[in-house]
């Protein structure tokens, strides 16, 4: 139940990060100021926990996606075997987040 709230709540966080990435990507064709401006703000406090933020909720809906891909073709249905493919898949994304907060 806990993995798949937080699948949604990625998956919302997710869709509310659209708009930031239309902006990134305008800046990043747009003029040498645009570019300029935006590469500011990715380098910025705010910009680089709003990329952590994105990575990380993109590599946890990824690795559950995968996992409810999984449930839904019959696999990995014992209570045992759900709970160890929901804690597998918080792990990866912990790990990666960690690794991303380092290169970030």
């Amino acid at each position: 139940m806990v993995a798949s709230l937080f699948h949604r709540a990625s998956g919302l966080l997710l869709v509310l990060f659209v708009p930031l990435y239309l902006w990134l990507l305008h800046g990043m064709t747009g003029s040498t100021e645009e570019f300029d401006e935006v590469l500011r703000w990715m380098h910025s406090l705010p910009g680089r926990v709003m990329l952590w933020l994105a990575g990380t909720a993109l590599v946890y809906h990824v690795c559950n996606g995968l996992r409810f891909l999984c449930l839904d073709a019959g696999w990995f249905e014992t209570r045992r075997m759900m709970r160890l493919t929901a804690r597998l898949a918080l792990a990866t994304a912990l790990a990666f987040s960690v690794l991303l907060a380092v290169l970030l």
